[in-house]
């Protein structure tokens, strides 16, 4: 088995279900292009649906920060649901009322988060000229961060009410202007 790695996205909203309050955004974005510090890279559709179709069996994690001690939520008691959709990795937390949740909640809401993150083990890539594919992997845990994502085109938000009817695809908020000069200058590095 391969090294785990993790990618950054940025949006992430939060919201309130009756009592619960939720952050809700995508994970990861399907055949985006990023500059991954060495390297290029690209998820292809799909690449986690294994991961997330496997059963009860399989835990996946919903961190702040990547931090194993601040968990958000995960899949074994369903405090956290994953959605593989056409536009990429789709993600619902529960959010406890800990430390941790109240800081993420707190952050979305005013629109301070970085946005999402995946932690994954690649198990079959391939290469588009100059750009790794990743064509199917592990997911381990998704995390929302409070720093510099390596894919700005995914989402994170704090929401209140009630949820969307099914189907309703979750949208994504496009990179603020500090996110902007954030991922300028971490290209240029």
């Amino acid at each position: 088995m391969g090294d785990i790695e993790t990618r950054f996205f940025t949006g992430v909203r939060a919201e309130t279900r009756g009592q619960a309050r939720r952050l809700v955004g995508y994970a990861a974005r399907y055949g985006v292009v990023a500059d991954i510090g060495p390297f290029r890279e690209r998820i292809a559709i799909g690449a986690f649906v294994e991961s997330i179709g496997v059963g009860e069996e399989t835990d996946i994690l919903a961190l702040f920060d990547h931090s194993p001690e601040k968990v958000l939520g995960r899949t074994r008691s369903k405090t956290l649901k994953l959605a593989d959709e056409k536009d990429g990795l789709a993600f619902d937390i529960s959010v406890p009322d800990t430390g941790a949740g109240r800081d993420a909640l707190a952050l979305a809401e005013r629109g301070d988060l970085g946005g999402a993150s995946i932690g994954f083990i690649v198990e079959k890539e391939s290469r588009d000229g100059e750009v790794r594919v990743v064509e199917k992997a592990q997911l381990l845990e998704i995390s929302v961060v409070s720093a510099w994502p390596a894919y700005v085109e995914t989402s994170v938000e704090a929401r209140r009410g009630f949820a969307p009817p099914h189907g309703r695809r979750l949208t994504w908020s496009p990179a603020t202007p500090r996110l902007d000069a954030l991922k300028r200058f971490l290209e240029t590095c």
